[in-house]
């Protein structure tokens, strides 16, 4: 049973930082809860609002729905309602509702809807496919809005009236004049969340467009330079944020972008880094090379804070 409301859960989450665990998996490729619960404890040591349980960080593309509802069930287990748990959905409209009915089962107070498996559609089918998600469970939903599943303001909104329980928007397209339509169409309905690759990069500009919070992968492995820069960013101090940006997120993105893939895999590499692992990626992932792996390292102990703190000295 859900411990948040719909409502209740999306203030939450507008709140604060937002992060979604990586899914620890063994030499075989299987779940390891024990090493994942560890680490959604060590995650909730720091100030987080809510945890995206079976995301994209967590690879939820290459899970099967057995292993969804284990993984966000180990995630509700752990944080024991002390921030709201979501947990991804997706593919066709049948296995996501499926996935969503599961996630309620499990104890999660909410859905991520990722887009549909492969498939474009047209707003009328898109829309269909989320009041289904929105019907199939009582939990708070945030819509994804990314890739073959762009929905615009006026589909959104249409929505937002026929379901109470469609609370969260999470933007991963970048698109400014769509987000503003949104924005100013739907005003606080929604909760409004960044959701584009390595967030922390388009975070101070989405903050104008009401954009409170965004999820952040860094925080899997860097939570108390995750937490500052996020703290920057709402205090509107760009001196911090540009050196954030300058020192460690730009110089990170390049590393992710050397291959495709590597959004997910250069999360366990940090985790690696820091002494945290959590296993390889799933096939068709791959892993870091070991010298992008080595030069990772190097960059997360520039910027940890002992790292900082010996440099102002």
């Amino acid at each position: 049973m859900a411990r948040f409301d719909p409502v209740e859960m999306a203030r939450r989450l507008g709140g604060g930082l937002l992060s979604f665990p990586v899914t620890h998996f063994d030499d075989h490729h299987r779940f390891v809860e024990g090493a994942y619960r560890d680490h959604c404890a060590w995650m909730l040591e720091h100030d987080v609002a809510g945890l995206f349980a079976a995301g994209g960080t967590g690879e939820f593309f290459s899970l099967t729905p057995d292993e969804v509802g284990q993984v966000v069930g180990a995630a509700a287990a752990e944080t024991a309602a002390r921030v709201p748990v979501l947990s991804g959905c997706g593919y066709g409209t049948a296995i996501a509702t499926d996935i969503a009915r599961r996630a309620e089962r499990a104890g999660a107070d909410g859905v991520l809807l990722l887009p549909p498996y492969l498939v474009g559609a047209k707003q009328e089918g898109l829309a269909a496919h989320i009041e289904a998600v929105c019907r199939a469970t009582p939990l708070g939903i945030v819509v994804y809005n990314r890739d073959n599943a762009i929905v615009t303001e006026d589909t959104l909104a249409r929505l937002c009236e026929r379901n109470p329980n469609l609370v969260g928007f999470k933007d991963g397209v970048g698109d400014i004049e769509l987000m503003m339509r949104i924005r100013a169409k739907l005003g606080d309905r929604l909760t409004y969340i960044g959701g584009l690759p390595t967030a922390e990069t388009f975070a101070a500009p989405y903050l104008e467009m009401g954009v409170t919070t965004y999820s952040s992968a860094i925080f899997n492995f860097m939570p108390g330079w995750a937490l500052d820069f996020y703290a920057a960013v709402r205090a509107h101090d760009t001196a911090t944020i540009l050196a954030g940006l300058r020192n460690f997120v730009l110089p990170y993105i390049a590393i992710r972008n050397r291959d495709a893939g590597y959004a997910v895999s250069i999360v366990k590499a940090g985790m690696a880094a820091v002494g945290r692992p959590a296993g390889p990626v799933r096939l068709p992932l791959t892993d870091l090379s070991t010298a992008e792996r080595d030069e990772l390292a190097a960059l997360i102990a520039a910027n940890t804070r002992p790292a900082r703190a010996a440099a102002a000295i």
